[in-house]
């Protein structure tokens, strides 16, 4: 089993520590991971993207041109990024800010309104956890106690208190995604 995975939106989004959390989640599965972030100079509102590998075996190179599965949540990767995901793979996105939806139809395509449940919940900084929870609730390649043990590994100490809450967003991300599209090869 080998999944590759691009993560793409603004920085400030949580886009980076989603990937490091999946890639700390495969560690604790005793998987093989790659973690390649990209980001521009700026701390938020620039450009972020992280690939991510979690295989059963070794990987062979960490730089990949198409995906298994993009988790986009801005307009301009998904402008960059929808045209990269392999034929009968995943692209699951958050509608906030979205003009121009994917329109790929060779793929599966599902939604999760990240942005408006963390609102709800009252806790903005769940958004990436809650697009992690509906990520795998489409992909269930990682167990949800190896996403906790990723959660403690990637969060400093001092924010270990906010494991509990972000173990409701990944259940809450679960409960949340709806497909939009299956795909038609």
């Amino acid at each position: 089993m080998t999944e590759e995975i691009i993560i793409a939106g603004f920085g400030g989004q949580g886009i980076l520590s989603m990937g490091k959390i999946i890639a700390y989640s495969g560690v604790m599965q005793d998987m093989e991971v790659s973690w390649m972030p990209s980001y521009g100079p700026e701390m938020r509102g620039g450009t972020a993207n992280v690939i991510v590998i979690v295989s059963s075996e070794r990987i062979s190179s960490p730089i990949i041109k198409s995906f298994d599965t993009a988790i986009i949540l801005n307009q301009q990767s998904l402008d960059k990024f929808e045209s990269s995901v392999k034929p009968g793979g995943v692209l699951i996105y958050d509608g906030n800010g979205i003009t121009r939806h994917p329109e790929r139809k060779d793929i599966n395509i599902y939604r999760v309104e990240a942005a408006e449940e963390a609102s709800r919940m009252n806790s903005p900084k769940t958004f990436n956890t809650i697009v992690l929870g509906g990520f795998l609730k489409v992909k269930p390649i990682i167990k949800l106690e190896n996403v906790i043990k990723g959660l403690k590994k990637s969060l400093p100490e001092r924010y270990h208190n906010l494991i509990p809450m972000n173990e409701k967003a990944l259940k809450r991300g679960e409960e949340i995604i709806k497909e939009v599209q299956k795909a038609k090869l």
